[in-house]
């Protein structure tokens, strides 16, 4: 049976009491889930949530990492303190890193290699504009986010890798790119990565969609050959949106 990796990411959202209480909520919930579960709290309540989730099958994640493994970067977190914490993925390139802080591909690619020399499992997220989908760059802005965060990829880390597809004007807005839409760009993602790695990995790969998933779409999106999942944004900040999301079949 085909197996979807469903991650919540709660970004700049609740306190450290708030995390706790929805972790432990999706705990109980999630129990008997089907699928493999992220939730991503703010770096304040990863190691509060870490405590929560022990026994659980939910896995603890993170929404963004420094790119060195320590040293004078004020401000930033290194993935030697994440998997001290148990984190055991990260969220990479999302879209608010790429167009509000402004991170480069090469800068993306950077963490990706990081964390995949750290264990931890990135999920590198990739995505166009409105402006770029209408202007028909959507293939050539999506293909270059896929080619330069893989690269340095082994093969043998690939299958560590998770693929976001994430169009950018559907994240918070309600917008959602249609399933066949949707569908379309994942069928791109897994030629370009076919291209770099062999048919056989493109197949493997999980690529996740993001944008404005909701528990009515959930399953139509999932449907879809090549939707492998789903990166949660708001739906994911309370139990009772994000589980039917989760337990979408």
């Amino acid at each position: 049976m085909r197996s979807y990796f469903i991650a919540g990411n709660w970004k700049m959202h609740k306190t450290v009491a708030e995390s706790v209480a929805l972790a432990k909520e999706l705990k109980d919930k999630l129990g008997s889930c089907k699928e493999k579960v992220l939730v991503a709290p703010a770096f304040t309540a990863l190691a509060a949530v870490a405590e929560v989730l022990k026994g659980s099958s939910i896995m603890l994640g993170a929404q963004n990492m420094g790119p060195e493994e320590q040293g004078a970067h004020t401000g930033e977190v290194s993935v030697l303190m994440l998997k001290d914490l148990g984190v055991k993925a990260v969220i990479l390139g999302h879209s608010e890193r790429r167009h509000s802080y402004l991170e480069s591909d090469e800068l993306v690619n950077k963490k990706v290699l990081l964390a995949l020399k750290h264990g931890l499992e990135p999920i590198l997220c990739v995505g166009e504009t409105l402006e770029e989908r209408e202007g028909g760059k959507l293939e050539a802005v999506v293909g270059t986010q896929v080619k330069k965060g893989l690269a340095g990829v082994s093969a043998a880390d690939l299958a560590k890798v998770t693929i976001a597809y994430e169009p950018v004007w559907a994240i918070g807005t309600g917008k959602t790119a249609t399933p066949e839409d949707a569908d379309a760009v994942h069928a791109f993602i897994r030629k370009e990565v076919a291209g770099l790695y062999g048919d056989a990995a493109a197949k493997a790969l999980c690529i996740q969609y993001g944008g404005s998933v909701k528990a009515d779409n959930a399953a139509l999106l999932m449907g879809k050959p090549n939707i492998d999942g789903a990166l949660v944004g708001g739906a994911s900040l309370k139990a009772e949106t994000f589980v039917p999301i989760a337990s979408f079949r």
